[in-house]
């Protein structure tokens, strides 16, 4: 784990469409934002909660995070560079530390004591199962509620880290209908489940000190369809989701002969309709597989979903339980929407 202190905190972008107490309270969690694998010495722009930021590497190797504006003439950095540990302004050159102090500014290479107003907006990063992750707004990375992928590092145990998916949807949204079981059968039909089999047993769901633990047991095969006659037939596939919210859940499912295969759902809400997943996964068997066959099942899992989070009304995902229907096999969503709704965020409306 690698953390960097964060200084000069943001308020809620004034074009945001968040509510400005659902951004306050959203902006104290952590979130990925990016693959490391895809960070470089050329500044990226990614965004989180509508905040524009930097994403760059120093030639140290050093990640750096920040406000995506250089406070002399609100240009953007990601149009700059860096050279050695500095990254460079576009506009008129001024370089800024890892600090983000300004350490000099070409028109007046006489002036030794540089305003801290010449400061950059500096967010904490968080290196964690090949992501970088951020906040807005906390400080101390100590305190936040990270999913636990404890296999990602696990001898005998594959980490896979397929491409980023951006969906036009809420992250409450495409949170929720990852952890839906009973969408199996009628999404996932293509896949590996079956539209003849659309029953979900009963299962349990239960409060946790980091969310909700949901174990879910049936007959359904989680080999894709032209595996299938891998999976005994009497076998009962057990899948196990822990919800860290506000939007990262952790799938566990258990194979034949012992196999474990683990997906980290990780959102970085960009903003109230817009989300970047990011898809890390282990698993302890077929271990030296094709990975482009990993990838491949992987998108057409979550393009199948996407569609459907894309068109769902209201975009937002509603906390008030009152406002849409409910079956017995929404407990884990119903659990899931009454935990946010208890942080304060406004019922009508979460991203």
């Amino acid at each position: 784990m690698n953390a960097i202190p964060v200084t000069n905190l943001v308020n809620k972008p004034c074009y945001s469409d968040f509510d400005a107490s659902d951004w306050d309270i959203l902006s104290l969690h952590w979130y990925p934002v990016a693959r490391i694998e895809d960070v470089s010495t050329t500044p990226q722009q990614v965004t989180l909660l509508d905040v524009k930021m930097a994403l760059y590497q120093t030639e140290s190797g050093d990640i750096h995070l920040v406000r995506d504006i250089c406070p002399h003439r609100g240009v953007p950095l990601t149009k700059g560079w860096v050279e050695g540990e500095e990254i460079v302004c576009p506009y008129h050159g001024l370089r800024y530390n890892s600090e983000g102090k300004c350490t000099k500014i070409p028109a007046q290479p006489e002036l030794t004591k540089i305003s801290d107003r010449f400061s950059l907006t500096k967010f904490p990063v968080v290196l964690k199962y090949g992501l970088v992750w951020t906040s807005i707004q906390s400080r101390d990375p100590a305190t936040a509620n990270f999913p636990d992928l404890d296999t990602w590092e696990s001898e005998g145990h594959q980490s896979i880290l397929p491409p980023f998916v951006d969906i036009g949807g809420s992250s409450g949204r495409q949170l929720e209908g990852f952890i839906d079981v009973a969408h199996f059968a009628w999404v996932h039909h293509h896949a590996f489940a079956d539209r003849d089999n659309p029953v979900v047993p009963k299962y349990s769901t239960e409060r946790t000190s980091y969310g909700l633990h949901t174990e879910y047991v049936s007959n359904v095969s989680n080999y894709p369809h032209g595996l299938q006659h891998l999976a005994p037939a009497d076998f009962l596939w057990k899948r196990v989701f822990d919800v860290y919210p506000p939007f990262s859940a952790i799938l566990t499912v258990h194979f034949p002969q012992d196999g474990i295969l683990k997906i980290l759902n990780a959102c970085c809400p960009v903003s109230h309709n817009k989300t970047r997943l990011f898809v890390p996964l282990t698993r302890n068997f077929d271990t030296t597989g094709d990975l482009q066959a990993v990838y491949d099942f992987n998108a057409q899992i979550f393009a199948e979903d996407q569609d459907l989070v894309e068109s769902q009304k209201p975009e937002e995902l509603p906390l008030d339980i009152s406002m849409e229907a409910h079956f017995e096999a929404d407990r884990s969503s119903t659990t899931y929407r009454r935990i946010l709704a208890e942080w304060g965020l406004s019922k009508r409306y979460i991203i």
